[in-house]
């Protein structure tokens, strides 16, 4: 099992549940059924069950896929006891657990090939946080399409959007960003300006839009959570993204950054969009 990858995602909780909307957050429980029926693309450690039963949701089918067998695995294990620790009911069953009265699932998969296969009747919801800028994203519309029963619902939170910025300036801010994201862009199916592609595409589908940034800024000279770990994950994909490219002062810009972090000054922001839309 990737650890790094394990302590990356559950860093970046604290990050995402910051950044999310309420007001769209609101709009999808709102238009919920009592007992609905989830699937979740790129599930990762499964904490969209936690936050689901937060919002109320106790009751219903969650089916999460993901592509990587150990975080699968991950999944199984912390996220019943998780939810135990939290004071909630937890019993196992023979493909999953319940939460209370919420019927979990996560298995290995493409989600764009087996959303579909998990309700003979269609999905009443797909959750698909931070991942339309991971894949083709008509390629993955219409999968989900194809998913979701009459009147589904797709819920897009940390859809990123083509900015990224740190702070305090350095004077390769603006080379090492443009590179960073033509990196992301070079990448099969892979769109650093997914947020805005995903609103035109919704146009005539969406029920609510807000921004839902990342920042990740210092306070006292420390991070909260475990976001400097996570604020180091993405200098090392900045750093991946330099290698190969010719941007002068690139080897200076990583190296400050890096102290920085280290001397809990640096801040981070990316735009991103929260989408839920009726496909």
């Amino acid at each position: 099992m990737n650890h790094a990858r394990a302590r990356y995602l559950h860093a970046k909780e604290s990050v995402d549940e910051r950044a999310r909307s309420h007001r769209v957050r609101d709009r999808l429980l709102d238009e919920l059924p009592d007992s609905p029926r989830v699937v979740e693309a790129g599930c990762g450690t499964g904490v969209t069950v936690s936050r689901l039963l937060d919002w109320g949701v106790e009751r219903g089918q969650y089916r999460g896929l993901d592509t990587d067998p150990g975080i699968v695995a991950h999944a199984r294990r912390v996220r019943p006891a998780i939810c135990r620790r939290r004071g909630r009911t937890v019993a196992s069953t023979a493909e999953g657990w319940y939460v209370d009265d919420l019927d979990c699932r996560v298995s290995v998969g493409d989600a764009l090939a087996r959303a579909g296969e998990q309700f003979d009747t269609g999905a009443d919801l797909v959750v698909a946080q931070a991942f339309l800028d991971l894949v083709a994203l008509d390629d993955a519309l219409a999968a989900f399409d194809a998913a979701l029963a009459p009147e589904g619902l797709l819920y897009a939170p940390i859809t990123f959007d083509g900015l990224s910025s740190f702070q305090p300036d350095h004077p390769a801010d603006a080379a090492v960003e443009r590179t960073y994201h033509a990196a992301i862009d070079a990448q099969p199916g892979r769109d650093s300006r997914a947020g805005r592609h995903l609103l035109d595409r919704l146009r005539g589908d969406l029920l609510a839009v807000d921004s839902s940034d990342w920042i990740v800024r210092p306070r006292g000279g420390t991070y909260p959570a475990d976001e400097r770990y996570f604020l180091g994950h993405i200098l090392d994909f900045v750093a991946d993204a330099l290698a190969d490219a010719d941007v002068p002062e690139a080897g200076d810009w990583l190296a400050t950054r890096r102290e920085q972090l280290a001397a809990g000054e640096l801040t981070y922001i990316a735009h991103q969009y929260d989408l839920l839309a009726r496909l």
